[in-house]
């Protein structure tokens, strides 16, 4: 099975849901991971998004690279700008940038617990969608 790793700063929310996906979807071809550039621990607004579409990733953990297993990546998948800038080498893996929009600075300003979901869901959504042609992306249909 391919291995693939789903990069972001912080591991806490986009690259979470993105492991997530990939083994609702992919699970039988890839063997999904995430990490960060840094650990900010897990996101609970991460977890519930994910929960009320079905994916459960309450068991996730943020970690950083150096937490990670020392095999070889297939595929590295950077989620957003400041990893795909930051990218720690991975000998061997094709990189590639898939960037979203970050849910927890888009709603720092926000109280409104239903309209900060709905960012969360919308960028949940979109991530979705793109692991969804997760193969196609990464030139291994």
């Amino acid at each position: 099975m391919k291995r693939i790793l789903f990069l972001c700063t912080g591991n806490s929310c986009r690259s979470q849901m993105a492991e997530g996906w990939c083994r609702h979807f992919w699970g039988n071809k890839y063997d999904c991971y995430s990490a960060g550039t840094q650990k900010h621990g897990m996101n609970a607004r991460a977890v519930q998004s994910m929960k009320t579409a079905g994916v459960d990733i309450s068991a996730h953990y943020s970690k950083t690279t150096d937490e990670l297993p020392k095999e070889k990546f297939d595929f590295i998948v950077t989620v957003c700008d400041a990893a795909k800038e930051a990218c720690p080498y991975f000998p061997g893996g094709k990189i590639v940038h898939v960037g979203f929009q970050d849910p927890p600075r888009l709603t720092k300003d926000m109280t409104d617990e239903i309209e900060i979901m709905k960012v969360y869901n919308r960028v949940r959504d979109e991530i979705k969608d793109a692991i969804q042609k997760l193969p196609e992306t990464l030139g291994d249909a």
